[in-house]
């Protein structure tokens, strides 16, 4: 016989896997996340969180494009990448980490399937057949494995269920795009069932190099395939096991990095900019294997449960590509596009890498007046990076290598609890204490023209913190809730090692985040339009900030003494009619890095620089700046427009994203400074009235807007683009 508490998180749990429960006719769903490791409802979590699944997930995914889609689909969320589809860094409310380095730290932590994914390589592996993504800002630490300062992006999976379903779709578009994905089902008997997940993406080559004699002449195409393997144990309410096994084969083209494409004194693309051409004198390769597996343990007892998640994640990785981003030099002419100072031919590896992680969590009835959940955590991490240089004017040939290895460990212990004060009225409180330590080394056997060997550089940083949040939530009515909390985050010490150009290792001193936020979230018009406000503001100490090195390619890590940021984000969802959905979410913004004393190397290539210099030095005071690649402005909308027809529905979604401006780096410069980006998309399309089917034509970028997203400044003013416009159709089977 079923005690209470399995029955209410029997309950809780098939509405968060169903993601609705309770539906008021053609209403809104109600919406259960696991923003705190429990199935509840949204109205009942003490922060801002923000969920994406269903159609809106297919829509953005239909093009084949990578995880980088979610970038301003939700408010204070940016997503960008210098290396394409494989390198992926995450901000929230302006916090995030510019760094290139394959052993970078980020304050925004992605949990894939309750398992923390630390390097920024697995951070990028693809979203397909997802039961939600939920977005959590603001510090994490009291309820996750890893400190997470900046908030939480949380892929869950859709979970094997004991019944036979599964779905197929199969999309074709411009570029020869082949993008599908699938999922199948099956029990394997009574407390057995199996899922088997699978993506496979593929687009041509678009981008061209008329260059005689380069070794690479076409870009921008891949081969991108994934699979995930679930197999679900659950003899009884008391205990359900549950293995999880995935990988992932990349392999196309790196990043295009463009010479010379912003215009010196504005931040504008050159006229006459040619998407479809890039010539080049360099190579342009990359690659990324990654496999792992998971097994996520419950035992139930009688007002307790007990967790277990044990995981082991592996990555190699390889990119090439011409940074110099042209072809010749000014001592090596013909050169172009513009003035290429100086070749410069780069790749970086990822040989060895290995993350295991451990989590055993405790919890009590969730029903009761006073609720608790406590665990332990464990992780360790290490890895090897290569770099390499090669000389492009005599047969692309090796010409300098360094290496690096990083052994990391933590422990943390962390627990909440959750007080029913009142009727309506629920008080919560975490605690979690963590001890980080890294061991590095690096050295370069083999320098580049100019340098010297270094045989060995070491760091043995540490860092330890103790860390809490304290939230309350107070229903004013039974669809209206006021919400309220303060939390504090820690982020480890990092180290940047990557000495191929530069002869000195950095390490950045452990940050600690303090976190103040209060919000409303209301159902109304008879539950048929959702409302979601929150403020929210944050100090950083001892932010960990990356730097350029001037004319070097190498970043620098620094601290910046304090910054602050503030901002206000909203978010709106209505269904007036069974025919109407419209969504609507905004987020403002302001971020400042305040150390008067804090100075580092603009730009090598002549870019004008806003930030005052002190001396006739090549260095600028960053003092009042806003955080790099943090957009002030962030807004989307979502319509829908369907009618009944035949069998089925006749329907028309489109969807918009606009992000501001933002620095590119923690200085200022008029051509380092991203234009404004407006990004929409149209679907049209047919859906059974069974769901067996759907079919649909869609189109990415409708406006075709291309403007630099990322640039690299110690060469020549060379920028990276967003991705023009697309298109196709699509086909969805379900079964």
């Amino acid at each position: 016989m079923r005690t209470k508490w399995t029955m209410v998180m029997a309950g809780l749990a098939a509405a968060a896997q169903a993601g609705a429960q309770d539906t008021p006719g053609d209403g809104l769903p109600s919406v259960y996340v696991t923003a705190q490791r429990r199935p509840e409802p949204v109205q009942e979590v003490p922060f801002n969180v923000s969920i994406l699944r269903g159609e809106a997930l297919d829509v953005l995914a239909a093009s084949g494009r990578d995880l980088r889609y979610l970038a301003s689909r939700l408010p204070s969320l940016h997503v960008e990448s210098d290396f394409g589809r494989s390198f992926p860094r995450f901000y929230l409310r302006g916090l995030g980490n510019t760094d290139f380095d394959l052993n970078a730290a980020q304050p925004v932590s992605v949990v894939y399937d309750e398992v923390v994914q630390e390097s920024p390589l697995l951070k990028s592996f693809p979203l397909f057949d997802l039961q939600q993504v939920e977005v959590l800002r603001g510090p994490q630490g009291s309820l996750f494995g890893r400190n997470a300062p900046g908030g939480v992006v949380k892929f869950e999976s859709a979970r094997p269920v004991l019944k036979r379903e599964g779905y197929l779709n199969a999309g074709y578009g411009k570029d020869s795009l082949r993008n599908m994905d699938g999922a199948y089902n099956t029990p394997l008997g009574e407390a057995l069932a199996l899922r088997v997940s699978l993506q496979s993406q593929h687009r041509d080559n678009r981008v061209f190099n008329d260059r005689p004699g380069a070794p690479t002449k076409e870009f921008e195409g891949y081969h991108d395939n994934a699979a995930r393997l679930q197999l679900l144990y659950q003899p009884s309410a008391a205990f359900s096991a549950l293995l999880n096994g995935h990988g992932r084969r990349m392999a196309g083209r790196a990043t295009l990095f463009r010479a010379n494409v912003l215009q010196k004194g504005s931040n504008a693309l050159v006229p006459g900019f040619d998407y479809a051409s890039l010539p080049t004198d360099g190579m342009n390769y990359q690659f990324l294997n990654t496999r792992g597996a998971s097994l996520r343990l419950r035992w139930q007892f009688d007002g307790l449960s007990l967790h277990a998640i044990s995981a082991w994640e592996r990555a190699r990785f390889f990119s090439r590509a011409d940074v110099d981003a042209g072809y010749g030099s000014l001592a090596h002419a013909p050169m172009g596009p513009g003035r290429i100072p100086f070749p410069s031919e780069t790749a970086d590896a990822l040989p060895g890498h290995k993350q295991l992680t451990q989590e055993l969590r405790l919890e009590s009835d969730p029903a009761q007046p006073w609720s608790w959940l406590a665990g332990v955590y464990g992780f360790r991490e290490k890895i090897r990076i290569d770099s390499f240089n090669f000389d492009s004017f005599n047969g692309n040939v090796q010409n300098g290598y360094a290496w690096q290895r990083q052994d990391s460990r933590s422990a943390a212990a962390f627990g909440a609890m959750t007080w029913r004060a009142q009727p309506g009225l629920l008080l919560r409180a975490g605690l979690r204490y963590t001890r980080d330590r890294k061991e590095f080394f690096a050295t370069r056997p083999q320098p580049a023209p100019g340098g010297v060997p270094i045989p060995g550089l070491t760091a043995d940083p540490r860092g330890n913190d103790l860390s809490w949040d304290l939230g309350a939530t107070k229903e004013l009515a039974p669809d209206s809730t006021l919400y309220a909390r303060v939390a504090t985050g820690y982020r480890a010490p990092s180290i940047q090692g990557r000495i191929l150009f530069g002869n000195s290792i950095s390490v950045a001193r452990a940050e600690q985040a303090l976190s103040w936020e209060a919000g409303w979230k209301l159902d109304f018009a008879q539950r048929r339009q959702r409302l979601g406000v929150a403020l929210f503001r944050y100090t950083v100490d001892d932010m960990q900030l990356t730097a350029g090195s001037g004319t070097v390619n190498q970043n620098r890590l620094v601290n910046a003494a304090k910054v602050r940021g503030q901002g206000v984000e909203f978010e709106w969802l209505a269904r007036p009619s069974s025919e109407w959905t419209a969504s609507l979410g905004a987020s403002f913004n302001d971020t400042e890095i305040r150390d008067p004393g804090l100075f580092v190397v603009p730009c090598g290539n002549g870019c004008t620089v806003l930030d005052p210099r002190p001396t006739a030095a090549n260095i600028v005071f960053i003092n009042g700046n806003p955080l790099p690649r943090s957009p002030r402005w962030i807004a989307n909308a979502t319509l829908r427009y369907s009618q009944p027809w035949r069998d089925g529905e006749l329907y028309a979604y489109t969807d918009w994203a606009y992000r501001g401006k933002y620095n590119f780096f923690i200085y200022e410069a008029v051509e380092y400074k991203a234009r404004p980006l407006v990004d929409g998309g149209l679907r049209l399309g047919y859906r059974d009235g069974r769901d067996r089917y759907e079919v649909a034509a869609f189109v990415r970028n409708l406006a075709n807007k291309v403007v630099a997203v990322n640039a690299i400044d110690f060469n020549n003013f060379t920028a990276v683009v967003n991705e023009p416009r697309t298109y196709g159709v699509q086909l969805r089977l379900n079964y």
